[in-house]
């Protein structure tokens, strides 16, 4: 796991106020395409990008101010990376279906815990369904 905490991490590195807005813009249609994926071993995938893409829109909005710029770019750079489909495993291993993007996605809230548990928390989601499970 801490090879892809350095990918998201160094990925997070270039995720600036501008771009964070300009993916703001494309979210709704990236929440409709992110019910898209199949990934059945992996069935929290979903719900956590969802839960990602609703912090983004939040903090970036300003609706919700708490959130740490760290975990906000972190997340965005999670949901870029769901979005431009871009995989390390390769795309005839079926049964990996979305390993990859699961584990950039569990990095980014296992590194943002706490902030995360509190933003589900003043949204009313249970953070134990949405947490860091595969």
């Amino acid at each position: 796991m801490s090879e892809i905490v350095k990918f998201v991490n160094h990925g997070a590195a270039g995720i600036t106020p501008a771009l964070a807005l300009k993916v703001l813009r494309q979210l709704p249609q990236w929440k409709l395409e992110f019910t898209q994926i199949q990934a059945p071993k992996f069935p929290h995938l979903v719900d956590q990008l969802e839960f990602l893409t609703d912090a983004v829109e939040d903090a970036v909005e300003g609706a919700y101010q708490e959130l740490p710029y760290l975990a906000v770019a972190q997340a965005v750079f999670a949901l870029l990376f769901a979005h431009r489909k871009i995989s390390f495993i390769p795309g005839g291993i079926t049964e990996m279906n979305g390993a990859d993007h699961s584990s950039v996605v569990r990095a980014v809230l296992i590194q943002n815990e706490k902030a995360f548990a509190i933003y589900a928390g003043t949204q009313g989601l249970n953070w134990q369904q949405i947490t860091s499970q595969p």
